[in-house]
């Protein structure tokens, strides 16, 4: 029996890499759909295992998920980790089912995943999985076991890349812009979330005090459309994909679109 989405389904769903990318990229966004009545549901493909020098690849797992699951509790969300492998994430069979199955699930309206180029191949893979997960979730000889065919395919955006470039520097422009300026401090709250990752983002990617770096991204969109902080997105238009522009709709004067 297949599921059927409706005009009253207000869940969003944000499927990204790794425990933190949401804040980072779209917890403002995430904040202000709840504040709208938007049911919000976080799930990261992996638990981040590589993520340290400190500890054991189980011991930093067991860390990052409960990191990302507070932080997320942050907006009454659920959580959800599909237990990839950090850097080995693969556009492959198991990792497509994992994620037909969390879309069946969470029966969303809206997804936001990360961009289709960006610095990192996990979050290129994982951009690929959502698209194909939200297009799949209805095809009803796709057969796994304990889910049922979603027959909806939801709007779907990607998110900013890390510091809007992609993997080859060229700066990627926006076409939704939302002013996240109201909720910055809950963005603020979700990051310090992540405490495990300050050491491994100072020794790995030379970046410390990430709040400020978390910070500067989105001050760096929001300078784009007069307000101090922002979050960039571009939406998938391609055929059979919803074509509104739901943010835009939904956040009408905070929301900036660009051709």
């Amino acid at each position: 029996m297949l599921t059927m989405n409706n005009d009253n389904n207000k869940t969003a769903l944000a499927v990204v890499a790794h425990p933190d990318d949401v804040e980072f990229l779209c917890a403002g966004t995430l904040a202000l759909l709840k504040e709208r009545g938007w049911h919000i549901e976080v799930a990261t493909m992996t638990a981040g295992d590589c993520g340290s020098r400190e500890y054991s690849s189980e011991e930093i797992s067991k860390i990052r998920k409960k990191e990302a699951a507070t932080a997320a509790k942050l907006l009454d969300a659920g959580y959800h980790c599909l237990e990839c492998k950090d850097i080995f994430l693969m556009y492959d069979e198991p990792s497509l089912f994992k994620t037909i199955s969390l879309i069946r699930e969470t029966k969303p309206k809206l997804v936001l995943t990360m961009s289709p180029s960006c610095y990192m191949i996990d979050h290129e893979t994982t951009s690929r999985l959502v698209q194909t997960a939200c297009f799949a979730a209805g095809i009803v000889n796709i057969e796994i076991e304990n889910t049922v065919p979603y027959c909806y395919i939801p709007y779907l955006y990607y998110l900013d890349p890390m510091e809007g470039k992609d993997k080859f520097g060229e700066e990627i422009r926006a076409s939704t812009i939302v002013d996240i300026s109201t909720v910055m401090g809950i963005k603020e709250k979700m990051l310090k979330c992540h405490k495990s990752q300050r050491n491994w983002l100072a020794a790995h990617h030379g970046i410390d005090k990430y709040v400020l770096t978390m910070k500067k991204l989105s001050e760096k969109r929001g300078m784009e459309i007069s307000t101090k902080y922002a979050e960039g997105f571009r939406q998938h238009l391609g055929h059979s994909y919803p074509q509104e522009n739901i943010l835009k709709q939904e956040f009408s004067d905070l929301v900036v679109v660009k051709k």
